[in-house]
């Protein structure tokens, strides 16, 4: 049986039993073959140990933080060990949201706060790279995605390969090698899952908290088919 490890980052419980479910819907796995770690909670140990391929999910946490808990820094430690085994070895990842920052600055990358964008959704535009991509390559050239971060790849890695871009974030997706990948964007809420999402986040600073309506509002109308198909691609390529 196929395994897939969720290493959710997100010490809100909601939050992170919500994206554990909204992955197991947007993936079409089953709950025998998505095991979800949190690590925020635990660290990771021997969780890569028999899985067949890692989702990385999305965090409150901020590469670009000048001070840094214990926490954060174990966290993102870890998640350089599930970069090493992905890049230097054979490991199938896909980092999302935080992720794509985390892997970026492992790499030799920049991340800064120049293209953060407001919780919702943008418009994501296809590089001529992704024509040749396992994971995009069936992928409409323009689609929507839901975005909300505060900070941005502002500088690739050596060697990573710009797959998707936004008017207001050039970085919205790279790979490195033929086992890593990184999405600035989320790939696995409908609208609905983001909407509760927002409502467990908004008194972090993405918005004002007297915009939530109005964010509620703008989430709703987002068309995110896309996205989903782009993980539903990873899991059923290497899982």
């Amino acid at each position: 049986m196929s395994r897939v490890l969720l290493l959710t980052i997100r010490p809100e419980d909601d939050a992170a039993a919500d994206e554990y479910a909204a992955v197991l819907d947007a993936s079409g796995l089953d709950r025998a073959s998505l095991v979800q770690h949190r690590l925020e909670s635990s660290p990771l140990g021997d969780a890569l140990r028999g899985v067949d391929a890692v989702v990385i999910g999305g965090s409150p946490f901020n590469v670009t933080e000048v001070e840094k808990s214990e926490l954060q820094l174990r966290i993102e430690d870890d998640l350089g060990r599930v970069a090493a085994a992905s890049v230097d070895g054979d490991l199938p990842v896909l980092f999302t949201c935080y992720g794509i920052g985390v892997l970026a600055s492992y790499l030799g990358g920049a991340v800064d706060h120049e293209h953060g964008e407001p919780v919702g959704p943008v418009q994501l535009t296809l590089t001529a790279a992704a024509a040749d991509d396992p994971l995009a390559a069936d992928l409409p050239g323009t689609f929507e995605a839901f975005v909300g971060h505060k900070e941005s790849v502002s500088r690739l890695p050596e060697g990573a390969v710009l797959l998707a871009s936004s008017p207001s974030c050039p970085v919205q997706m790279f790979r490195v090698g033929t086992h890593t990948w990184a999405t600035q964007f989320h790939p696995e809420p409908t609208p609905q899952q983001l909407i509760e999402r927002a409502r467990v986040y908004q008194n972090h600073g993405y918005f004002a908290v007297d915009e939530l309506t109005a964010v509620e509002d703008r989430i709703a109308a987002g068309d995110v088919d896309a996205p989903r198909r782009l993980l539903r691609a990873f899991v059923e390529r290497f899982a």
